[in-house]
């Protein structure tokens, strides 16, 4: 199984185009062929997961290939040459599952991947929410977030939603799995976090996932992470 994360920026007059293409372009993600699982997102900051926190600016796709190869056709498909056509800056994440808990619109994209890796990792965390439970946690979300803003071993880090309100998760690059492991469970707001959420219910859905960082391809600034590049191992 191989993982592709792509996000375009687009500049403030190709917003519209943009919204136009997130309306459009889900089935013809899912079409492209040897896509397994695809998701189009809109993105946000990751201090929150309300509306106010969203970025009209950049757009991302989440894509399961059945390999490597097939992943290769997709800059030559009509859905990346269209946000090609809109987009000021673009780059690919190219992932390989290590570890992966939950599911995603009632499936296991990942299926049960466990892997070690040594270097660069991406965790991607998702979530339906109740509506009873929003509130209470949108209240827990920013401490969590200014403590993984402040976090050493943190290198990127945005929130991702397919609808404005209440299907949210978030994509956070770490220098290393250790570094990773040391904020999800032994930092105190996010430790504290964990623990209510079986006790509050917040989530109808929800999923966790682990991944080694193979490849970067493009401007690593689109996701805020580094100096930027064209293409380079993580």
């Amino acid at each position: 199984m191989f993982v592709t994360l792509h996000a375009w920026r687009v500049p403030g007059c190709a917003v519209p185009r943009a919204l136009v293409r997130m309306a459009v372009d889900r089935r013809r993600l899912r079409a492209i062929p040897g896509v397994r699982f695809a998701k189009l997102l809109g993105t946000g900051t990751g201090d929150g997961f309300g509306p106010t926190d969203a970025d009209p600016t950049r757009y991302a796709a989440l894509l399961v290939w059945d390999d490597h190869a097939a992943a290769g056709g997709f800059d030559g498909s009509p859905v990346a040459r269209a946000w090609q056509r809109i987009a000021t800056g673009h780059v690919r994440i190219d992932l390989r599952p290590l570890a992966s808990r939950g599911r995603w619109s009632g499936v296991a994209p990942f299926g049960e991947p466990r892997g070690t890796a040594e270097g660069t990792v991406l965790a991607l965390t998702r979530a339906r929410l109740r509506p009873r439970k929003a509130v209470t946690f949108w209240r827990a979300v920013p401490p969590v977030a200014a403590a993984v803003a402040d976090t050493p071993g943190v290198l990127a880090r945005f929130g991702i939603g397919e609808a404005p309100i209440g299907w949210q998760g978030t994509v956070s690059v770490w220098r290393n799995t250790a570094d990773l492991v040391e904020f999800a469970y032994r930092h105190p707001e996010h430790r504290a976090a964990l623990l209510r959420t079986p006790a509050e219910g917040w989530y109808a859905e929800d999923l966790f996932a682990r991944f080694a960082v193979l490849e970067v391809i493009g401007d690593r600034r689109v996701v805020g992470w580094g100096d930027g590049g064209e293409r380079g191992r993580a």
